[in-house]
């Protein structure tokens, strides 16, 4: 896993006032807690935090704040829906050879048998790690994988240290029939019809 270390402040302004004007000032607000501590109002550099977490959502963070060092991980990541910008950051302290839960990206690897379509159930898995060694993801391979046949989280191969806490009968990837040109275009007449059919008898009702 990446490891960042980024300066932070402590942030005294509060409510949406104080938020805009720390994100005015090019930095994001954000609580740093975790261990029974009272939660902590800090202020990350923008610029900083938003490259940090391009390595990963599990990226380690070492927040170096008046004066002292703590090993954190973003467990909430608030954005602007139209910008994109990051709003706000939960922090979650955490210390070596401490486990937390995480979610792991599903990474598919390989090709299925010739015919067979893709179905990709679940992008991530919920699993417990170590918090100064969580995976950046886990590689699943779907390599001659059959038509019909599916691969369930108890099916994947975790790195050493890691616990599965999702449904260990989850369906992860399966693999089905390609549809041929005459079929989807079946299904699309077949649609259209019963949605002429539905507007025909609103039409009947209103008359």
């Amino acid at each position: 896993m990446s490891e960042v270390r980024i300066a932070a402040e402590p942030r005294t302004e509060f409510g949406k006032g104080g938020a805009r004007r720390t994100r005015r000032a090019g930095k994001i607000p954000a609580v740093l807690y975790g261990h029974g501590q009272a939660p902590r109002h800090i202020a990350l550099p923008a610029r900083e935090f938003t490259n940090a977490i391009k390595h990963g959502a599990n990226t380690l963070l070492t927040i170096e704040v008046e004066g002292g060092k703590e090993l954190a991980l973003a467990k909430a990541v608030q954005r602007d829906p139209i910008k994109q910008t990051i709003d706000h950051v939960d922090l979650l302290l955490v210390r070596k050879g401490e486990k937390v839960t995480v979610e792991l990206a599903v990474v598919l690897t390989g090709e299925v048998e010739r015919g067979g379509r893709v179905n990709q159930d679940l992008s991530s898995l919920t699993v417990e790690a170590e918090a100064t060694n969580i995976p950046d993801g886990v590689e699943v391979s779907i390599d001659g994988l059959e038509i019909g046949k599916q691969l369930l989280a108890k099916d994947v191969a975790l790195p050493k240290g890691v616990t599965l806490i999702t449904d260990p009968e989850a369906a992860v990837v399966g693999v089905v029939a390609q549809q041929s040109a005459a079929q989807a275009d079946a299904e699309v007449e077949a649609a259209e019809a019963e949605a002429g059919i539905v507007r025909d008898e609103k039409q009947t009702a209103d008359a």
